[in-house]
This record gives structure tokens, sequence and C-alpha cells, in this order.
């Protein structure tokens, strides 16, 4: 369940502004159970804070699981084998993500960006254009 409801919520979340969530994102992530919640705030903040650092990406997809499984303690997401798509293209990712105790309000976010995902690769991790 935790890996198929990233379509809607994501693309809700491209539409709204990383520093006011709208509200009615704020009541989809809501009806998700906090572990879900926590995974989808964090990757909908990926999505928010690489589109806005850096103007060669455009990503409309995170996946926060595909090289290796987040690591969670305590509202805090480590996402050490995330990915992104932009563009057509999939991207390495790396994060860290803190939300407060509702798994709604971001406390602290930081990403790095990895290489660019050769398409042959992309079937054995279950990539798509």
């Amino acid at each position: 369940m935790n890996r198929l409801v990233c379509p809607l919520l994501l693309g809700a979340a491209i539409a709204a502004p990383a520093a006011a969530m709208d509200q009615s994102l704020v009541k989809q992530f809501e009806k998700l159970d906090p572990q879900t919640r926590l995974e989808q705030r964090c990757d909908t903040e990926a999505m928010w804070k690489i589109n806005a650092d850096q103007a060669t990406f455009k990503p409309d997809k995170v996946i926060a699981y595909t090289f290796a499984d987040p690591i969670v303690e305590n509202g805090t997401m480590k996402a050490p084998g995330a990915v992104f798509r932009s563009k057509g293209e999939w991207y390495r990712l790396k994060y860290n993500c803190t939300t407060g105790p509702d798994h709604i309000e971001m406390l602290s976010f930081n990403y790095k960006i990895g290489d660019l995902i050769p398409h042959d690769e992309w079937n054995a991790h279950y990539l798509y254009p």
C-alpha cells in the first residue's frame, strides 16, 4: 500500500508551493498511516527542494527505496538509496528528512543528487519512463 499511494500525493504536491502546503494536500497526508505519511511527506519535500534549487531538474517523481530501504527513527527518515525522475530520466538521490510529530511539518531536509541511472538498469529497479 505504501508504494502505491505515491502518484496521487506527489502529483498534487508538484502544484503546491513548498513554504505553504495546500490544505487539500494536508488532508490527503492526514489520511495515511504515520509511516506512509512520513515517507510521502519527505518525498514531496525532495521534489520541492530539487525543483527550487536546481534549474536543470524538474522532478515529477521521487522513490525513497529504490537502491536501499529508508532508515526511520524518531520522525527522521534517511533515504540513502532514493531516486528521482526529471524530464524522463532517473537520477540517484540521498536525503535526510525530519518532520514534526504529525509527519506534516518539515523540520529539516537536506539532499544530494547522484548520477544519472542508465536506461539498461531501469528494469532491474522497476523504474519507468
